[in-house]
């Protein structure tokens, strides 16, 4: 059977006509709800006119008497009353148009019902090892470099991978606080100026620069405030992102907000007494930006909260108000609405029995949930203030956070006493109650923040950070695996595929029928597999897990040695590289780890030095070798060096921003830290660039993470013309193309935008080059006449685009191109459990492990 066959058919398609249950309800039995594609095609079908100008009208016996005909199942009366729903005008007939309009807006009502009455299933409560000492401030996630930040009381700014593994720490002080003791009290991400605020109780905000090629400098110094500010919150025009506004409420009851006319350009003018360097501080006074000085700006602001401390504030561009809430009864919740000018505000306010500790707005429901102190969670319309329009019972302690679920038409609720509900905001029912885990203790500091996108509940506890994560909801999907899909490759002797896996399971698949041949479980115990490899002859398996091992297998299950690359425990492996007299080991470390085949005397293998020693600044992700000797390994940091791969020695480093020789084993310059403490991540693994694109900042470092390298064997003798014989690829979604033997960057292009890090491979004649990101998505881009010659300029058209597609539901972990007969094949595993197979230019996908339909 050729490798189209049936067995690997991914949807068998639609049976005609609905298959009935005696347990039916009678919603789900209507028509409506049952037609299918084809049902609907011939419906279509029915209602088209000889002409195509024209458009038919049924009247309603006419609908009635065709749609049973046409559809082939449900009765007449069924169809009448089908008709007089589309009918609302009792014109007496209908036309194709009136019928779909109410069959969208119906499937978009069922659509929303299911969503606000479906529970989500969580996994246990989890607290994440971080290196806070105080209570933590504020939870969030910055969508530029998929990276969520955390801050604490003392000033510990924790950067965490979208994997939710720690990857750096580094303090945020002032002067001031360093010499009174004095701490944060809250932290936004002004995403579209790529920079982060943060306010302190020394009455000031400091703006930090996140695209500073060293380290983590301070752009701005926000002094002069009269009261210290303790709540923030940034929003930004997507449609005009020179538009924002940071607001901020105080203790002393005042709310205020900058409005920035200019925010890409400069958020504050510079003094004319500023000093030329432009990477020095600016001590921006507050009284000179509330006297209108600086032109880029203006300022909002209101005293309506008489003294009390401000709990929370938020701007919503729906209302165009700014938001604000107290813990005192009288002047709850006050709404500042910017009038028509923009630079005046008019106040409403909600009066809130004992006062509330935390609030949330949903702009498509248009409410207000309020989180009261007196255990009850009140909903407003913002345009009422009079009463709340629905009130949510049943905490028995003072509710202290709130926030919707949006896209189900949900609402969380977290009290003092720990226990978490979810509302059915319709009904206005607890559809769900879970009872938190915590620590015993009278008091607490509580932080609440759903990150929706990824499902995750972040409740902090104190110093601690809880995650609830959601359970993934079942799909119908085929799994290959009963776990993530870790790795894919090819044995071209054995015409197999093979698939390793997070529950530590190696399986063997026939590439031309999809049958699974032969599985080894429990190869490392339960440690995930990271990676694998073959060796030259194809004839033995090197598997690569985070137990920090590496074994070699034959085809019949038996391991030959186990080479022990983590000395000191676990480490993560991104990649094996098998060379003649070398097996190369990168992933955890800056230097390349090296084991040499004709030492392996013995089961358990150590490592052997590598010659040319440490010459990256941060952990080799990757590795490619060109036959007879050149050799590049590429970093977290972005760098790709040069080594002779007989000598072990390097001697050159590329760069996206600079290139430059190495001399001598010594020649690298450790990298200057601030004052604020910046370092290299400390455990700067694979998983980390591939999950969150390299380090928080949004222009450096891991943003330009190389994920994966591949040399272009096919066009070798192009080199030495100046063409590429090199591809590199990882953060931020770029593909590059380098020449090696010039030394030079030819090429780049953005492959997959918004998605963070992306992995690719090529096929063996260097006609495709195929990417594959964290959605799911795979691009095909033809590069057979990409990059042949030398350019004075760097190149950055993309090839030609071939295919896009979405074979999987969640990150592509692994990809292999190879040949088989006269196709070329694109095989791509996930962590959505499945492997899938397509033709370079066909438009079906195969799912290995599917069932052979009939």
């Amino acid at each position: 059977m050729s490798y189209q066959g049936a067995a690997l058919e991914m949807d068998g398609g639609s049976q005609p006509g609905p298959e009935r249950t005696g347990g039916e309800d009678h919603g789900t039995a209507l028509p409506e709800n049952q037609l299918s594609v084809g049902d609907f095609v011939q419906i279509q079908r029915a209602f088209e006119a000889p002409e195509a100008s024209q458009s038919t009208c049924m009247s309603r016996e006419e609908f009635m008497q065709r749609m049973t005909e046409i559809v082939g199942w449900g009765t007449k009366e069924d169809y009448g009353k089908l008709f007089d729903k589309v009918d609302v005008a009792q014109d007496g007939f209908i036309d194709w148009d009136k019928l779909t309009s109410f069959l969208l807006l119906t499937l978009y009502e069922n659509d929303d019902r299911a969503k606000a009455t479906v529970v989500p299933q969580w996994k246990d409560l989890e607290f994440l090892p971080g290196k806070h000492k105080d209570t933590i401030q504020k939870v969030l996630f910055l969508k530029s470099s998929s990276h969520y930040l955390t801050i604490s009381k003392e000033g510990l700014l924790g950067i965490w991978g979208e994997n939710l593994k720690l990857q750096e720490t580094l303090p945020i002080t002032t002067d001031a606080t360093k010499l009174k003791h004095l701490w944060v009290t809250s932290l936004v991400s002004l995403e579209n100026v790529n920079k982060i605020a943060v306010a302190f109780t020394s009455k000031e905000i400091y703006f930090y620069d996140l695209l500073s090629k060293e380290g983590f400098p301070c752009q701005y110094k926000l002094q002069g405030l009269k009261g210290t500010p303790v709540c923030m919150d940034y929003w930004y025009d997507p449609l005009d992102t020179n538009e924002s506004i940071l607001s901020f409420g105080d203790i002393t009851g005042k709310v205020q907000a900058i409005v920035f006319t200019m925010a890409t350009i400069s958020l504050f003018e510079r003094p004319a007494s500023a000093c030329d360097d432009e990477k020095a501080t600016v001590t921006i006074n507050w009284a000179n930006v509330l006297s209108g000085r600086h032109r880029c700006c203006y300022t909002l602001k209101h005293k309506l909260h008489h003294g009390e401390w401000v709990r929370q504030v938020t701007y919503n561009a729906s209302l165009d108000a700014i938001i604000s809430s107290t813990t005192n009864n009288t002047n709850t919740v006050v709404l500042a609405w910017r009038e028509k000018s923009k630079k005046h505000l008019q106040m409403t306010s909600f009066n809130i029995a004992q006062g509330i500790h935390a609030f949330d707005y949903h702009s498509r429901l248009n409410l207000i949930a309020t989180a009261g102190i007196n255990n009850k969670v009140c909903l407003w319309n913002p345009y009422v203030v009079s009463k709340p329009v629905g009130v949510l019972w049943g905490h028995s302690a003072s509710v202290i956070a709130v926030q919707f679920f949006a896209s189900r038409k949900q609402l969380f609720s977290f009290s003092q006493d720990k226990v978490l509900r979810l509302w059915d905001i319709q009904h206005q029912l607890s559809i769900q109650r879970i009872v938190c885990s915590f620590p015993r203790s009278q008091d607490f500091r509580c932080l609440f923040h759903f990150d929706e996108a990824h499902g995750r509940l972040f409740i902090s506890f104190n110093h601690q950070l809880a995650l609830l994560a959601m359970e993934r909801e079942a799909s119908k999907r085929v799994k290959s695996h009963k776990n993530a899909v870790t790795c894919v490759l090819y044995n071209s002797v054995l015409k197999q595929v093979i698939s390793s896996d997070v529950g530590s399971t190696v399986s063997f698949w026939m590439i031309d029928t999809g049958q699974k041949v032969k599985q080894f479980t429990g190869c490392h115990g339960n440690a995930e597999i990271s990676t694998m490899a073959l060796d030259a002859n194809e004839k033995r398996l090197l598997t690569g897990s985070t137990d920090g091992t590496i074994k070699v297998w034959d085809f019949n299950g038996y391991c030959h040695h186990t080479l022990n690359v983590g000395q000191e425990g676990a480490v993560d492996i991104s990649q094996i590289l098998v060379l003649k007299k070398t097996i190369l080991v990168t992933g955890w470390d800056r230097a390349v780890t090296v084991f040499r085949p004709q030492n392996f005397n013995q089961f358990s293998i150590q490592p052997e030095e590598w010659k040319g020693g440490t010459q990256h600044q941060d952990a080799i992700l990757c590795a490619a070798f060109s036959p007879p000797q050149t050799l590049v390994t590429g970093s977290y940091g972005g760098e790709i060096i040069l080594w002779n791969s007989q000598t072990e020695n390097a001697h050159y480093v590329l760069h996206p921003d600079y290139q430059r020789l190495l001399k001598s084993k010594s020649d690298i310059k450790p990298q200057k830290l601030p004052d604020a403490g910046r370092g290299c991540p400390s455990h700067s693994t694979a998983e980390q660039a591939a999950l969150g694109a390299g380090s928080f900042d949004t222009g450096t470092s891991g943003n330009n993470a190389v994920m994966r390298l591949c040399f272009l064997e096919a066009r070798k003798d192009i080199a030495s013309t100046g063409g590429a014989n090199l591809v590199s690829c990882g953060g931020s979604g770029y593909v590059r193309f380098w020449n090696t033997f010039k030394k030079q960057l030819v090429a780049e292009f953005l492959a997959h935008s918004g998605v963070g890090s992306i992995i690719m491979a090529t096929d063996k004649l260097n006609r495709y080059l195929t990417t594959g990101d964290l959605d799911g998505w795979l691009n095909v881009w033809n590069i057979e006449e990409y990059c042949l010659n030398s350019s004075e300029n760097k190149i950055t058209q993309m090839p030609t685009l071939v295919r896009s597609f979405q074979p999987h539901e969640d990150q592509i972990s692994s990809l292999e191109m190879c040949e088989f007969g006269s196709s070329s094949l694109i095989v791509s595993c996930s962590a959505d459990c499945s492997i899938c197979l397509t033709d370079v230019c066909g438009a079906s996908v195969w799912i290995f492990g599917q069932v052979a339909a009939v």
